[in-house]
């Protein structure tokens, strides 16, 4: 049998209300809400989010990305990002996911600074977009300045796993003032390798229960 591990939050991505719920009742702790994750998610149609956030009882996080794609972003999508900001807000879901780059690949500090602002007193998440930055150490400094909550982030790999070094890097660099959350195919047989971080983040498909009994430790 696998064995338990320390206890550790469960963001699960759902793309659907029907995903969402199935979460909540496996025992996830919240929920990041998407749509379109075959191309890494884009943001959730309003009336399936007020859905989501009228019904359940965890809180709700809102992706904000409005299109697939790069993070560089023209006047019109950026205004449609902060107008969908307002409209999440006041619909009270519980945090914002986002980010902005710059054409150079560094965090865009005036563009997120305004989403960071607009989404108080909500959390925020800085997405994947992190992933490709080209200094990341540098950045998660830039993030922690602009008092974004929490990062996901991959370890600028394909899967986690595999970013491994690099994630513990910035959990050992933030000392506790940004939250590091690990993200991309963890499973059940590398969750463990996981175990030192207080949240992780999958839409863990077939693997949902399993995953969530083993980090209820």
């Amino acid at each position: 049998t696998l064995r338990k591990i320390r206890r550790m939050i469960i963001e699960v991505c759902a793309e659907s209300y029907e995903y969402a719920i199935k979460a909540e009742k496996a025992g996830a702790d919240r929920i990041e809400l998407c749509r379109d994750l075959h191309l890494d998610g884009i943001t959730p149609d309003h009336e399936s989010a007020k859905k989501t956030i009228d019904k359940l009882n965890i809180p709700v996080f809102i992706l904000i990305r409005p299109r697939e794609g790069d993070f560089i972003y023209s006047n019109e999508e950026f205004e449609l990002m902060k107008e969908d900001i307002r409209k999440f807000k006041e619909m009270g879901c519980k945090g914002i996911v986002s980010g902005v780059l710059t054409d150079d690949n560094s965090i865009d500090m005036k563009r997120t600074k305004e989403l960071v602002n607009l989404s108080r007193p909500m959390e925020f998440t800085f997405h994947r977009a992190f992933d490709i930055v080209t200094d990341p150490l540098k950045e998660l400094e830039n993030l922690i300045e602009l008092g974004v909550n929490r990062v996901l982030t991959s370890g600028q790999k394909d899967k986690a796993i595999e970013g491994l070094e690099l994630l513990k890097e910035l959990k050992n660099i933030s000392k506790n003032r940004i939250k590091i959350m690990p993200g991309s195919k963890i499973n059940k047989s590398n969750i463990i390798n996981f175990e030192s971080f207080k949240e992780i983040h999958g839409s863990f498909n077939k693997e949902l229960n399993t995953i969530v009994a083993l980090a209820k430790g």
